[in-house]
């Protein structure tokens, strides 16, 4: 049987293992019984479960000591390959656009990006599991005084090419004065030379490049809630299933707050 290893199965009642849920569910094509060992190989094909980081995301992904990745995305997808009992890797990518990308490609099996109906076309999420802030980010320069007020104006504001809030602006009024640049490196770069006059990004790291920059600051309130959610490849139907499962069931043992808290986010921002 597939084990479990979320610390207290009592907390999570009759669990069972991943074909105890899936024995009674008949696959829609064909009313197919599905066994253990065959959903497991729905989720991980090649044996291994394939996790595709986003290390542009710096709240839910990050290297530590010796470049090990760590973070909230780490440790679900630990829990993850604990529930399937079998072992991951990690595909590494600088920006979401990239693991979006990638989809369609079999370099990866499970994924966590910001759900938005661009990226739906080629990933099936589950349900949103935890809430982050887009926000704005101006300098001294900037008049604006708040994010509705800045991007109706004239100012013209930077984002990176394929992120969450990138794809919500370029479907706004507004969005002829968006710039879309290839990664953050490149977008502050044309903040600090005059380029442009206000950059869009994730609330956290907004903050922490505004103290960076004498007199900049972050626009409040935020301009989008991106919702994070787990995704497979389009098509992988039993896939999608078992983790939709697997997202609540870390709800329902009230552990996505624990894990957002040990990582440095508030559990307010838990969604399930």
């Amino acid at each position: 049987m597939i084990g479990v290893s979320f610390g207290s199965r009592a907390a999570l009642g009759p669990f069972g293992s991943v074909g105890d849920r899936y024995r009674l569910w008949r696959y829609v094509y064909g009313l197919k019984l599905m066994t253990d060992r065959e959903v497991v190989h729905c989720v991980a094909p090649k044996g291994v479960l394939r996790v595709a980081l986003n290390y542009g995301n710096r709240v839910l992904v990050d290297r530590g000591a010796g470049g090990r990745p760590q973070g909230i995305s780490v440790e679900i997808a630990g829990l993850l390959s604990d529930w399937l009992s079998v072992d991951m890797s990690f595909v590494d990518y600088h920006r979401a656009a990239d693991v979006s990308d990638a989809a369609a490609q079999d370099l990866w099996d499970v994924c966590f990006l910001a759900v938005d109906p661009e990226r739906a076309k080629l990933i099936t999420f589950t349900d949103p599991y935890v809430r982050i802030d887009g926000c704005y980010l101006v300098p001294a320069r900037c008049s604006a005084r708040d994010a509705s007020e800045l991007f109706s104006s004239s100012v013209k504001v930077g984002s990176v090419e394929g992120s969450a809030y990138s794809l919500t602006l370029q479907r706004k009024p507004g969005a002829r004065n968006l710039r879309i640049y290839p990664d953050m490196a490149t977008m502050f770069a044309a903040l600090d030379n005059g380029e442009v006059d206000a950059v869009a990004g994730i609330g956290d790291v907004m903050q922490i490049k505004a103290a960076q920059r004498v007199g900049a600051r972050v626009l409040h309130p935020s301009f989008m809630d991106i919702r994070q959610a787990l995704g497979v490849p389009k098509g992988r139907f039993i896939a999608a299933a078992a983790l939709k499962d697997f997202v609540r069931d870390l709800s329902r043992a009230d552990m996505i707050g624990d894990i957002l808290e040990r990582h440095g986010v508030s559990r307010t921002c838990a969604l399930l």
